[in-house]
């Protein structure tokens, strides 16, 4: 039987890379960003947002021979210079990352954390007292003037002189709110290159110079509170992707060959040791069980919801959680080379590879702090000039305009939400390799797939069992299994499954022998027998023995017949078939529910087979007989036609096709190297139910990320509105700024919640109301 599955080894085209350092996303980001392994790691301390990025690019990538050489890594504050460019010496560029305001040190995956939480720690100690002095100069304000004045506070500006007491406090607030912000303002100022940090700088310093040291104060205290947000919410996603380390335990009862027994570092465990795994414990390393049996949770690492049956010689993958009975494995993997560790690695990678939302909003930001600033420049200028309006007043107005233009929860909003859904499709047994492919599935007009392994379980199985001349079915089994039982081929192994599954014994024919690509000989009972296609029988001059419609409806059903029989003629007929997974249907259906316009199955099996599981499926079209060659024609007419193709498959002959599809998607990614390394998307298990749950994830995914930007860009656009027309005060535009902050992550946090069975979004009206019904049900 054709059989078009063996594991994926898909390779990439070389990467593309734009001048963000992120990748070019191409045909819906096809092209992935070189491996941020490919070059020099530095932790900078201090890269909380986009913005930061925007300033990297600007004053290191001239140093590195562009900025195409940069990679970034937001939420782990990573920087990477990749290979080919000038390559200038660690401490040189050390000594330029400096020069921005921030700090930089060689990349240690250990000190990383410990370098996020002291940062994390110290932006929360100043923010911490900027708002004690803020609060206690309000308090003081209160206590001298009563309501009325703190009121006053709130309700104006150019208000009575302050007493040096309260300007003192709210000095102080000054002073731990913009202390952080400081260095980052006066290097974007000396490249006269305005960004977020500078505009806050200018709004709190004109202020100060107008005698407003309220509003100067709470301009401080809520923009170092919306950094500390900022960081925070990054650290929460971060979290959500460093709880993975936590799935596998530090240890390892260790079995020696004397029978003694141990607790050993994971990391120190040979590949080759023996290890005890109890019951409710959780396995530490990928191995093979060489005795014992369990039922183990691979929920973790794969989103199985059922246990998995485990013995002798079965697999088990680090992380997962043996439920019942005491295992002894021999581990096959070092700790740093399992599944789970592969796992780690590249979805705390994959924030490299960004979104194309990702990449706009880092452009827009760009673009929008310099037009803000010259805004700013003419609201102060323009009224005063033209109509005699005071100039105090619209140069207030107009550092109103640059406190309410930073662009913080805009570009916050977008990482947050990209790390939010890798981290959840993790959980859920999804390995998405970067932002770029976040996107994609949820643009998807097009799903091209194998058949074997993808819609079919890749396992024969008998279908139907027709004897012939008056022997009974049980004899005629008995005759396949006694000629199948030393044999290990696919068709074999699903002989000797349904002899099992009926309760025969099975008793080996003697002097059997293979008769190459015809079938098998052998005696049985002193009696000669044979089985095979029905080639053999008619090389044996029996072909006529097969009733001709018995021969038809098994081919036509795209089956495999096997014909059975000895010196007299064909005893009988067996009728195999690939099984169909018993879910593809329902599966299918909801494919085309969700709005993707053609599914076409590409295989290499025979037509007639191919057409049979396709038409009990629903599946719209059927190419059949491919080589790899051909699945990359079919995948390029696909291209052509629809805007976003998928291709997904489980098999080396399919790297070729899944390669040119706009992404691929790796079938059953456990257990295979290459799947998990080299997909765009990895299925961790063989389940295609997964490719709806995608496709929702997906759209649920950016639909939150248009919720945040929209909100953003709305909020703004009314302030600076009543800006223009003097409506609007500083106060008041930083407490929206940061109000928006929070709620854009709140929402983009959402996504850790990610449902299993929720297929997401399918159009505007339900998009607006599974949306509302999700913020509902948590509270926000």
């Amino acid at each position: 039987m054709p059989h078009d599955g063996a594991k994926n080894a898909q390779a990439h085209p070389p990467a593309d890379v734009d001048a963000c350092g992120s990748c070019g996303t191409g045909d819906a980001a096809k092209s992935a960003q070189a491996e941020v392994v490919d070059g020099r790691s530095f932790h900078v301390s201090g890269l909380d947002c986009a913005e930061e990025v925007s300033i990297l690019n600007r004053v290191v990538g001239p140093e590195v021979g562009g900025t195409e050489y940069l990679a970034f890594d937001v939420i782990n504050a990573r920087m990477t210079v990749l290979d080919g460019g000038t390559n200038p010496s660690s401490d040189k560029i050390i000594d330029i990352v400096a020069t921005t305001g921030m700090t930089a040190k060689p990349w240690d995956a250990k000190d990383a954390s410990a370098d996020q939480a002291a940062h994390l720690k110290k932006q929360k100690l100043f923010t911490m007292l900027s708002g004690g002095f803020w609060a206690a100069g309000f308090v003081y304000h209160l206590i001298e003037t009563g309501i009325a004045g703190a009121i006053g506070l709130f309700s104006g500006h150019g208000e009575a002189a302050m007493p040096m007491v309260e300007v003192a406090l709210f000095g102080g607030a000054i002073l731990f709110g913009v202390w952080l912000v400081a260095p980052k303002a006066w290097s974007s100022a000396r490249r006269f290159s305005p960004d977020m940090n500078l505009l806050m700088v200018v709004a709190v310093a004109g202020a100060i110079g107008l005698g407003e040291f309220f509003e100067a104060a709470t301009v401080a205290f809520f923009f170092s509170l919306s950094l500390y947000l900022e960081s925070w919410s990054v650290g929460r996603a971060r979290n959500a992707v460093a709880a993975l380390l936590d799935l596998a335990p530090p240890t390892a009862r260790v079995l020696y060959d004397d029978g003694s027994e141990a607790d050993v570092p994971a990391a120190a465990v040979a590949v080759g040791a023996k290890f005890i795994v109890r019951g409710g414990d959780r396995i530490p390393l990928d191995g093979k069980v060489v005795d014992g049996a369990g039922a183990v949770d691979q929920a973790p690492i794969t989103g199985e919801s059922a246990l998995v049956p485990k013995e002798a010689g079965e697999d088990v993958y680090a992380g997962t959680v043996n439920g019942e009975g005491t295992l002894t494995v021999r581990a096959t993997k070092a700790a740093s080379d399992t599944v789970l560790s592969k796992i780690i690695r590249m979805v705390g990678d994959a924030h490299s590879r960004r979104a194309e939302v990702e990449q706009w909003v880092a452009k827009f930001a760009r673009i929008y702090t310099p037009v803000v600033m010259v805004l700013a420049i003419l609201i102060a200028l323009v009224p005063p000039l033209v109509v005699g309006g005071d100039w105090g007043f619209w140069f207030y107005n107009a550092l109103v305009l640059l406190v309410i233009a930073c662009p913080c929860a805009l570009v916050i909003s977008t990482p947050v939400s990209i790390v939010a859904s890798l981290a959840a499709s993790a959980r859920n047994g999804v390995l998405i390799k970067g932002g770029a492919y976040v996107e994609a599935p949820g643009r998807t007009t097009a799903l091209a797939l194998d058949k074997t392994g993808t819609i079919t379980m890749g396992e024969p199985e008998v279908a139907a069992i027709y004897p012939l001349g008056g022997i009974s079915e049980r004899d005629l089994m008995a005759r396949a299994v006694a000629l199948e039982a030393r044999s290990s081929h696919p068709l074999a192994q699903a002989i000797l499954g349904r002899a099992e599954q009926d309760g025969m014994q099975v008793i080996a024919a003697v002097d059997t022998r293979t008769v190459p690509g015809r079938g098998l000989e052998g005696e049985m009972d002193g009696q000669s027998i044979w089985l095979g296609s029905d080639r053999f029988a008619e090389e044996k001059g029996l072909g006529d023995d097969i009733p001709t419609d018995l021969r038809d409806r098994i081919e036509g059903a795209g089956s495999t017949l096997v014909a059975i029989g000895d010196a007299n003629g064909v005893s009988g007929v067996l009728e195999l078939r690939d099984r169909i997974r018993p879910d593809a249907k329902g599966i299918v259906s909801r494919l085309h529910a969700q709005g993707i316009k053609k599914i076409v199955m590409l295989t290499g099996d025979n037509a007639a087979t191919a057409k049979a599981v396709a038409a009990e499926v629903g599946i719209d079209e059927v190419r059949a007989e491919l080589l790899p060659e051909d699945k990359v024609t079919a995948i390029e007419e696909l291209v052509a036609e629809y805007s976003t193709v998928a291709m997904i498959g489980d098999g080396v002959n399919d790297a070729p096709a899944m390669a040119r599809a706009h992404y691929g998607i790796a079938m059953g990614a456990v257990g295979s190297d290459a799947a998990i390394e080299t997909a765009d998307i990895a299925l961790m298990t063989d389940d295609i139910g997964k490719i709806p749950w995608l496709i929702g994830h997906s759209r649920r995914t950016m639909f939150i990320i248009k919720q945040n930007i929209g909100l953003s860009l709305a909020t703004k656009a009314v302030f600076v509105v009543a800006t223009a027309f003097g409506m609007a005060s500083m106060w008041g535009a930083i407490a929206a700024d940061v109000g928006v902050s929070l709620l854009v992550v709140a929402n983009a946090l959402r996504l850790l919640r990610a449902r299993e069975d929720d297929d997401g979004p399918r159009g505007g009206e339900q998009i607006g109301a599974e949306i509302a019904k999700g913020a509902l049900a948590h509270g926000h």
